[in-house]
């Protein structure tokens, strides 16, 4: 098959790429490479006229004309892409704003990819008009929806989030509807919303390169090194607040037997490497399942603090811990990873447990295998 991935968040796309590749099948991508996380891709666009004197002046044009020059030229760049993205048999989006362009322009490049070639489909992997409805709708979700509620993360802050409830984005949701074959989810986060939906075509998760994914075992005799890698984009909306509070008490209460290492927004490159002597790895507060960095920690045997709620424990059918769930609860967080740091052989345990179960359910190439059988089956 000839497949076109659109879109790169997390490493999610380029670990498909690998796992359909090593399947025989030709894969390209196209899309932005995240900022500074800067993922590889094949056609890569940029987004342009986003920051300094260029980015006040699109912003004052926009208020003036409602024109966005950032989104145009988006547009421009996929034109001279747009013969080489054609003909595939299969074109998968990231989600409903992959591009991150205006809706009109996200439109016009849909409909060129919808129509040059066989068959879209759509992943939900982050915010998308149905899951920021259904979070708002079920306020007790365990999501970022909350913290806006209750004035936590304010308006300008939320505006990737709030985007999708503008009537453009609505129908901009309805247009992808109409001309895809279906929608896959990536995690629990974006499955349970989806349930009931008549294009949900169900869970496949994230591919995981476990070949790529090295480890070195670690030894717990010394310090327990804890590290938290922070996106300050995203600073609150990955609890990352909670995270530091917590760590602040365990380094009073364990100074000479911790070690906290903290980085802030670097790219992926670079971020994969930086936590390979740890043994604790805080990724994120609100969430159902796991993200792709902590996936990637787990692969690593590294103990992850991130989400793994009842209804991700019952799927997988666990009756141990792969990974610790996290909650908005500093005295929660200090007294789990208190206990990790006074019983040093669970790390281990829980790290052996973690690598397996990368192994078991998200190797790259078994996940290859079933959005082939998706993508066929629809």
């Amino acid at each position: 098959m000839k497949i076109l991935l659109v879109g790169e968040y997390s490493h999610l796309h380029n670990s498909l790429k690998e796992g359909l590749k090593a399947l025989g099948h030709e894969v390209l991508i196209i899309g932005l490479n995240d900022g500074f996380k800067n993922f590889p891709v094949d056609f890569p666009i940029q987004k342009k006229w986003d920051s300094g004197l260029l980015k006040k002046i699109k912003i004052a044009i926009y208020k003036i004309s409602g024109f966005d020059i950032s989104s145009y030229l988006i547009y421009c760049q996929f034109l001279k892409f747009k013969n080489q993205c054609s003909g595939f048999d299969v074109v998968q989006l990231i989600n409903e704003n992959s591009f991150q362009c205006a809706p009109s322009f996200e439109k016009k490049i849909i409909s060129h990819l919808s129509k040059n070639n066989k068959k879209l489909y759509l992943l939900s992997c982050g915010y998308d008009y149905l899951n920021v409805k259904y979070c708002f709708e079920n306020p007790d979700f365990k999501s970022v929806i909350p913290l806006y509620l209750n004035h936590k993360i304010d308006r300008k802050s939320f505006g990737n989030v709030l985007k999708f409830r503008e009537k453009a984005f609505f129908k901009l949701h309805q247009f992808i509807y109409e001309n895809c074959r279906g929608i896959i989810a990536s995690d629990f986060d974006y499955h349970l919303p989806l349930q009931g939906n008549q294009k949900y075509l169900g869970l496949i998760p994230n591919p995981i390169n476990t070949e790529k994914l090295t480890f070195q075992p670690l030894k717990t005799t010394d310090k327990i090194i804890i590290f938290h890698g922070i996106n300050n984009d995203n600073y609150l909306k990955k609890g990352n607040d909670y995270f530091e509070k917590a760590l602040e008490i365990i380094e009073a209460k364990f100074p000479s037997k911790v070690e906290i290492i903290t980085v802030r927004s670097v790219p992926y490159a670079e971020y994969i490497n930086l936590y390979n002597s740890c043994h604790i790895l805080l990724d994120q507060i609100y969430a159902y399942d796991q993200g792709y960095n902590a996936l990637e920690a787990m692969a690593k045997r590294k103990v992850v603090f991130t989400g793994a709620e009842k209804e991700f424990e019952e799927h997988y059918k666990l009756s141990e811990n792969v990974c610790i769930n996290a909650i908005p609860d500093v005295n929660y967080l200090v007294n789990e990873l208190s206990f990790l740091i006074e019983n040093p052989e669970e790390i281990i345990a829980i790290g052996k447990r973690a690598r397996a179960f990368i192994e078991e359910n998200h190797h790259y190439i078994k996940i290859a295998e079933k959005y082939i059988q998706k993508w066929a089956e629809n």
